[in-house]
């Protein structure tokens, strides 16, 4: 429910606050006073285009901001989530300004947010009709909802959406595994002359780096051998080496313990240092007799580290890639085994899937044929009362070359407004009040079904009066006992039907027309009707107002 909108220097509306409650809100006021700019300003914030001549004059800019409360629709509190916006406690604040410099900036609960964003919530929330290019109305997609919503269909919606997913699924399945093999075998030849090449080389993880290492060796054979029985003789060699310099160190150990017995522990050091430097001769020694200069054998390791290097070249940058290559080519060929049955079988199971998908559109199309009939039986039979004394709503379907996720059908609402003319799709219908009016109906008709908790009229009084109003006011009436409803209008008959009565004037503020809202009760609402009679300052025009404000409590309103 929108519970007060709040604009600010935009046209001629200064700064105002429309306060608004639950079931049926009336705006009324002179003509110009500025009740649809306050409309406009709505669809502002349900995602409308922005124009910078909307800001006032001597302002830098203009905004609008609204609150609802979406504590009671579960649809806003999704579209909300699914938009990025967090509600809090139900509740949500959306503004939007518009720069004279021509920069737009939108607000969800504080956060910046998208006019895409807004409008996708906004969608749930309000419906406008009226004066506006985008009303939900005309749009196919809403006329389709409208009609499954009229016909209980959500279990066949859902069925069908459930058969399109896993038809569209295995098609796509069969789709791709139908290209992968014809590529496999366009590329069968190539395949098998990687995997050949790549299993009779037989690399291994590592063998490259091992390689390498052996071959820094064998091509340093005579360095290497001299490095490492220098090393024995220095550890070992001789009176200078490091074994004799430790059993010097130990005689002079032995002394010092004699007269310190405390440094006994160093002892285990010596001997340790010893048998590791007896170790590394020995190591030193067996290493330096076993590295010979073998021009064969370095050959053949050449020719290995330039195979492998050829390998990484072509297949990867690593041997474990090497191999890999190997593995996917060699998958990629048994694929070849493989394809023409498991395609098989897809097919036999797309084939069921797209059956059942058949089966449940048939049984969607069932349902809302059987439906149409009644909801344009039903709205029909509200068309003249509302003062469309000719008018007809047909509602048709029309098979799609393929059935959707939301079935095989196109609805279409049709009418025809004056007789002997054709009918005509609702989207090119002319008159504003027109539409306005078969929205009413449809609402009247729709209102268990409608989720959408705040609808939006203006121009749904245009060229009608006397009984004809009335109808209209008790059609309101009706829609509001379920829904919050806001109405513009300069009708008597529908503004003493409200819940709540709000009047728009219009005064010279600083010399720049300046709009104003005020919440009429009691002898200011009897007023303002009088003067929708009228004659404002009239006694009888005065005494019959009262006279319908009582009638309307009377009946309950």
């Amino acid at each position: 429910m929108l519970s007060e909108l709040r604009v600010r220097d935009v046209a001629v509306i200064a700064d105002v606050s429309l306060p608004l409650g639950a079931g049926l809100n009336v705006l009324t006021g002179e003509t110009g006073a500025g009740k649809s700019m306050l409309v406009d300003t709505l669809a502002l914030l349900l995602g409308e285009r922005a124009s910078v001549d909307l800001v006032r004059p001597a302002a830098q800019r203009a905004v609008v901001e609204a609150a609802f409360d979406c504590g009671d629709s579960p649809a806003a509190a999704a579209a909300a989530g699914e938009a990025g916006i967090d509600l809090d406690q139900g509740q949500l604040v959306v503004r939007r300004e518009i720069n004279k410099a021509g920069r737009n900036r939108a607000w969800a609960n504080g956060s910046p947010a998208s006019v895409g964003a807004l409008a996708s919530v906004g969608r749930v929330l309000v419906d406008l009709h009226g004066q506006h290019e985008a009303q939900s109305l005309l749009d196919a997609d809403t006329q389709r909802e409208m009609l499954d919503a009229y016909a209980g269909a959500a279990g066949e919606r859902a069925r069908v959406g459930e058969t399109f997913g896993a038809a569209r699924t295995l098609r796509a399945e069969e789709a791709s595994l139908s290209q992968r093999r014809d590529e496999v075998r366009r590329r069968a030849d190539y395949l098998r002359h990687v995997v050949r090449e790549i299993r009779e080389a037989a690399p291994k993880i590592g063998e490259d780096e091992a390689l390498d290492a052996e071959a820094r060796r064998l091509a340093n054979a005579e360095e290497v051998t001299e490095l490492a029985e220098r090393i024995a003789g220095l550890v070992d060699g001789g009176n200078g080496d490091a074994l004799s310099a430790l059993a010097g160190a130990a005689r002079a150990l032995a002394q010092l313990e004699r007269l310190d017995p405390t440094v006994a522990s160093w002892r285990e050091f010596l001997e340790a240092a010893e048998a590791n430097l007896a170790e590394l001769a020995l190591a030193a020694r067996e290493y330096g007799s076993q590295i010979e200069a073998d021009p064969d054998h370095l050959s053949a390791i050449e020719r290995r580290r330039d195979q492998l290097y050829r390998l990484r070249h072509k297949y990867g940058e690593t041997l474990a890639a090497v191999i890999q290559t190997a593995d996917e080519a060699a998958a990629e060929l048994d694929l070849l085994d493989t394809a023409d049955q498991d395609l098989e079988q897809l097919a036999k199971r797309r084939a069921a899937a797209e059956t059942a998908l058949a089966e449940a559109a048939s049984a969607l199309r069932a349902r809302r044929a059987k439906a149409a009939g009644r909801l344009a039986k039903a709205v029909t039979a509200l068309l003249p009362g509302l003062g469309m004394r000719h008018g007809r709503l047909s509602v048709e379907l029309d098979p799609l070359d393929e059935v959707r996720e939301t079935g095989g059908d196109r609805v279409r609402f049709v009418v025809q407004i004056n007789p002997g003319m054709d009918a005509r799709p609702l989207a090119q219908v002319a008159s504003g009040g027109e539409l306005s009016r078969t929205m009413l109906a449809l609402k009247v008709v729709l209102a268990d079904q409608d989720a959408v908790p705040t609808l939006v009229f203006d121009e749904v009084d245009q060229g009608i009066g006397g009984e004809v109003a009335v109808q209209v006011a008790t059609a309101l009436r009706r829609v509001a006992r379920r829904r919050q409803v806001l109405v513009i209008t300069h009708l008597p008959q529908i503004a003493a039907q409200a819940d709540h009565h709000v009047c728009i004037t219009k005064r010279a503020r600083g010399g720049i027309a300046t709009s104003d809202v005020r919440v009429l009760l009691g002898e200011e609402r009897a007023a303002e009707i009088a003067r929708m009679l009228g004659d404002a300052d009239g006694a009888v025009a005065l005494q019959h107002a009262n006279e319908m404000l009582k009638r309307t409590t009377a009946a309950g309103v």
